[in-house]
């Protein structure tokens, strides 16, 4: 397939660039992925989609305050974008400026303290800090990293509304979007309707917005992000499956997760990188269903849900969407949706 077979029309005025005022207010479209059947439903239907016994994984990461604003000692502006914390005192990171930085210069943050450029890592530069540790200094200058297609700057309400309530290990500079749907309420009426949850940790990095350059998908190098998946999930998942359940992944952060954990056949513990690229003719090891997000055109995420729910059927759910006027993207609705082959692919 092409990347151009995943574009699609979306008016600028359905991209949410705020949250709704509750949580779980947002609309909800459910796919069947089987029929193509579509539902407009609203989040608040979620508990009747699912079923007794059925296992919800969230991922668990948290959003660092990794957006810092610099300059360099001549005086040009430097935007740091943190990718990943390696220590206390240095980190990968995306740096944007009229020229960029070379090694051995430095940056000067608000408060004086000083980011040294200590080389690159592909397309990420390796920092140190010279003044303090990392965490402090996001701590005291950061901003919350807003997806680009949002075009306001971060906000004090923000700090609370792009985390998931249950996000626990601090790590992404992007959230895991389908979970800022769920709040303590849904979470307590899914318990009690006999949904059992776990959660692994994908950190999502900031190359989930990177378009696809290439025309020809087997062409495209996928970003690195950082995942681990413990045995507490792999014992839920096999109990569940034995028991006849769905694992429903909540965002296609959980999904890959799950399957890089399979990579080998069966789900293992796993911790350390994964380059998962997830698109159409990818066979599901694990996963029965699926919470998400609309996502961007050409994306690498709308790829993994074409992938998941069948292209035809999900590209007539986006444009399905667009029609009735659904939100868009990190702060809009959400789809239910589930697997387009008859055949689970279990291994």
């Amino acid at each position: 397939m092409q990347r151009s077979d995943f574009r699609y029309e979306l008016p600028e005025g359905l991209i949410a660039q705020r949250p709704l005022p509750q949580r779980g207010a947002s609309r909800l479209l459910g796919l069947d992925g089987a029929t193509g059947r579509v539902r407009d439903l609203a989040f608040a239907d979620l508990p009747r989609l699912l079923k007794p016994g059925d296992l919800l994984v969230f991922n668990d990461t948290r959003v660092m305050r990794a957006r810092l604003l610099g300059r360099k000692p001549s005086g040009g502006r430097v935007e740091i974008l943190i990718e990943r914390l390696l220590s206390d005192r240095e980190a990968l990171a995306q740096l944007r400026a009229s020229k960029v930085p070379k090694a051995g210069s430095w940056v000067l943050l608000p408060g004086g303290e000083r980011l040294e450029v200590r080389g690159r890592d592909e397309d990420l530069f390796h920092l140190g800090s010279l003044d303090a540790g990392l965490e402090l200094l996001m701590a005291r200058h950061g901003h919350v990293p807003l997806p680009p297609y949002i075009r306001r700057p971060d906000e004090a309400s923000d700090l609370e509304r792009y985390q998931t309530v249950y996000g626990r290990r601090e790590g992404a500079v992007a959230a895991p979007t389908a979970g800022l749907h769920f709040d303590e309420p849904m979470l307590a009426r899914l318990a009690a309707a006999g949904v059992r949850t776990v959660h692994v940790t994908l950190h999502v990095g900031a190359g989930t917005f990177q378009p696809v350059r290439t025309e020809r998908l087997e062409e495209h190098v996928m970003h690195r992000e950082w995942l681990e998946v413990d045995a507490t999930v792999c014992d839920a998942v096999a109990e569940i499956r034995e028991a006849g359940g769905r694992v429903v992944a909540v965002g296609t952060t959980s999904v890959r997760a799950l399957e890089s954990a399979a990579g080998e056949g069966a789900l293992r513990p796993f911790r350390g990188n994964t380059r998962l690229f997830i698109r159409p003719g990818y066979v599901f090891r694990l996963v029965d269903a699926m919470i998400t997000n609309f996502h961007l055109p050409e994306s690498t995420l709308l790829m993994l849900v074409c992938a998941f729910g069948g292209f035809p059927q999900a590209m007539a759910a986006y444009r399905h969407a667009v029609k009735q006027g659904y939100r868009f993207f990190s702060y809009g609705d959400a789809m239910f949706l589930t697997r387009h082959d008859s055949d689970p692919g279990r291994s």
